[in-house]
């Protein structure tokens, strides 16, 4: 696939410049767009649970936002350094940034000593194909340094500064991720039980994402370099997937971490129980073999994640949906509206939903 493919022109101007919260909304009140194989509906998010039937399985990322920027000096000067994943247990992958709106590369060299929230660290080398990320280790515990100095990390289009809890989901749990899985940051409590209401199932994986992924700079996508993030399947999502794929049921991912993480899993006959590391690249040239539905939020051009929703829907779905997106006003990044891709008609039986409840009854 080439580079060119992932290219649409989006306006710069629209880019959520902070949560709902501080926007006067519930975060269940922003915009969702639906995609399907009939055109594009225009809802908001608190109307997700129209959009889906029962016996659709929604798997969601259970990966809780840690406050991932820290304060760091060197030769350079002052500057912050954005932790991405942890490799050991001093070994980190991270990011040197001039501030949160200007991003490096920093004059920095292999072997450098540092200090990170008062604590000395040695700058490794740099990421493979990835010069803006660093492998540096550290001589203290950098998880008690987020906890005393580290903030969430904020990018340039985010005007103000947010407290942790303003990045967690409410499916956060397992602390980890240096950014938020945003694809669940819309949903609410209440969409959560007008879910189960309907009879859809609700499955859990973790991933920890790491620092967001830039553009996309090989000609070829599939050679654009992925780092490893650590992601978990547990038994029970497994055999939650393998049944609703051997019943005919949908499969529906919140987020590309969920995907990932999924396919990840996928054995070539099913799901199974995982727990490591994964740079699985989801393209077109891979397909997917897991989920038949997406919610996701509004990806930029050229991104990797872009490549992932062409595999799940066809280019054609994914650009005519963001043609409409755009000319409709909808908002991109961490803080805006949500997409959801179907790629086909519920076949559940008619009678699931009185099946399960009659089985657990």
């Amino acid at each position: 696939m080439k580079r060119a493919e992932l290219i649409f022109p989006r306006p710069p101007a629209l880019q959520a410049t902070a949560p709902a919260e501080a926007r006067g909304l519930e975060r269940d009140e922003l915009r969702l767009i639906v995609s399907t194989a009939r055109g594009h509906e225009h809802a908001q998010f608190r109307d997700l649970p129209d959009f889906l039937a029962p016996g659709d399985l929604l798997v969601v990322n259970e990966s809780a936002t840690v406050a991932a920027s820290l304060p760091a000096t060197g030769s350079p000067g002052n500057f912050i350094l954005n932790l991405s994943n942890q490799y050991g247990e001093r070994l980190w992958l991270a990011e040197p940034r001039w501030s949160n709106a200007e991003p490096g590369p920093l004059p920095l060299k292999s072997g450098e000593q540092i200090e990170v929230a008062g604590i000395p660290a040695r700058l490794i080398s740099h990421y493979p194909g990835l010069p803006r990320l660093w492998f540096i280790h550290a001589e203290g515990d950098l998880h008690d340094a987020m906890q005393r100095a580290g903030k969430p990390i904020r990018y340039g289009y985010v005007t103000d500064e947010y407290p942790l809890d303003v990045y967690q989901t409410v499916f956060s749990r397992v602390p980890g991720s240096a950014e938020m899985p945003s694809a669940a940051y819309p949903f609410t409590q209440r969409v959560v039980d007008e879910l189960c209401l309907r009879g859809v199932e609700i499955a859990a994986i973790v991933l920890h994402t790491g620092v967001s992924s830039l553009e996309v700079e090989t000609e070829t996508v599939e050679a654009h370099p992925l780092f490893p993030e650590a992601a978990e399947v547990p038994p029970a999502t497994a055999n939650a997937v393998n049944r609703a794929l051997a019943e005919g049921r949908r499969i529906i991912a919140v987020g590309t971490t969920v995907v990932r993480a999924l396919e990840t899993a996928w054995d070539g006959e099913k799901v199974r129980p995982f727990k490591g590391f994964t740079r699985l690249y989801v393209t077109p040239a891979r397909g997917v073999h897991v989920v038949s539905g997406l919610i996701t939020g509004l990806h930029d051009p050229a991104t990797s994640h872009l490549a992932m929703l062409y595999a799940i829907a066809g280019q054609q779905i994914v650009l005519s949906a963001y043609d409409k997106a755009i000319a409709e006003g909808y908002l991109w990044h961490e803080f805006g509206d949500s997409h959801l891709i179907l790629t086909r008609e519920n076949r559940t039986p008619v009678n699931f939903k009185k099946e399960r409840v009659a089985m657990s009854a």
